[in-house]
């Protein structure tokens, strides 16, 4: 897969900005407009460039509403500051190199990625994108179990639900160093798969399609559970993960993988 980083549990937001300071939220655009949008230039004002940039997206929630599993401390610290800083920091290396000007945030990341070779933008890039999909795939009413065709398809890839956690669990807690853990669809072996990755390495770099991911970095649970990360994947897995969310993914994913049968249902 060409990366050492990689395991298995078995073996954009954007805005437009110039120099006139006049910008455009996510909520303006459409899909693949990021490309075509230009800003109007005014006759009497000089307008030097424009760039294209990629914004910082609120969670889903309240920073507040996942408490008292995940605290308004940790995602003010977590969301609010370094989520902060990787999308500060992919723009400041954007603005030096346009041949990336227009790309997708998916396009951005296998680009960058690089055959494994990353270039400097890929741990920004990845790390925005890995962390808009940490935030999505958490609930204030979350955990329990997935339900319908989802927790099937878990059944027949994993033999139970109980067998998922505990592979997701001992990923979890495995994983050496910093990164993330995944419930992955492979789309060639057809099955989920539970998958981590070091540092800021997302799955979709081997074209799998993620399904959820749980940051484990040491600043994602520090605050709250200190160096106890079995409690941190326990209220992850018990009370925050949404497997609505999951099963919205799974479904878009069906689009590209025929997964026979259990069939995944829309409604």
């Amino acid at each position: 897969m060409g990366s050492t980083c990689f395991h298995t549990s078995a073996a954009p937001s954007s805005c437009l900005l110039s120099s006139t300071k006049r910008s455009y939220g996510l909520h303006d655009l459409k899909v693949g407009e990021l490309g075509q949008l230009k800003v109007p230039i005014s006759r009497t004002r000089k307008v030097s460039k424009v760039l294209a940039f990629y914004g910082l997206r609120s969670p889903p929630y309240k920073l507040d509403a996942l408490e008292p599993h995940m605290s308004n401390r940790t995602l003010e610290m977590h969301w609010g500051e370094l989520h902060r800083g990787y999308v500060e920091g992919l723009n400041k290396q954007l603005e030096r190199n346009d041949i990336l000007y227009g790309y997708t945030m998916d396009e951005l990341i296998k680009a960058t990625y690089n055959n494994g070779n990353p270039f400097p933008e890929f741990n920004n890039a990845a790390q925005v994108w890995n962390h808009n999909f940490f935030w999505d795939s958490m609930h204030p009413r979350g955990g329990n179990m997935p339900t319908l065709g989802l927790l099937d398809q878990i059944e027949k890839d994993f033999g139970s639900f109980t067998n998922f956690k505990e592979k997701f669990v001992d990923a979890s807690l495995s994983l050496f160093g910093s990164g993330w853990v995944w419930l992955v669809l492979r789309k060639r072996e057809k099955r989920l798969e539970v998958v981590k990755t070091c540092n800021a390495i997302n799955p979709i770099v081997w074209d799998d399609i993620p399904i959820i991911n749980l940051d484990m970095w040491e600043h994602a649970y520090y605050f709250d559970y200190k160096n106890d990360r079995a409690a941190y994947v326990k209220n992850f897995l018990d009370h925050l993960v949404s497997w609505d969310v999951a099963t919205a993914r799974i479904i878009r994913a069906e689009a590209f993988v025929n997964l026979g049968e259990p069939k995944i249902p829309i409604a």
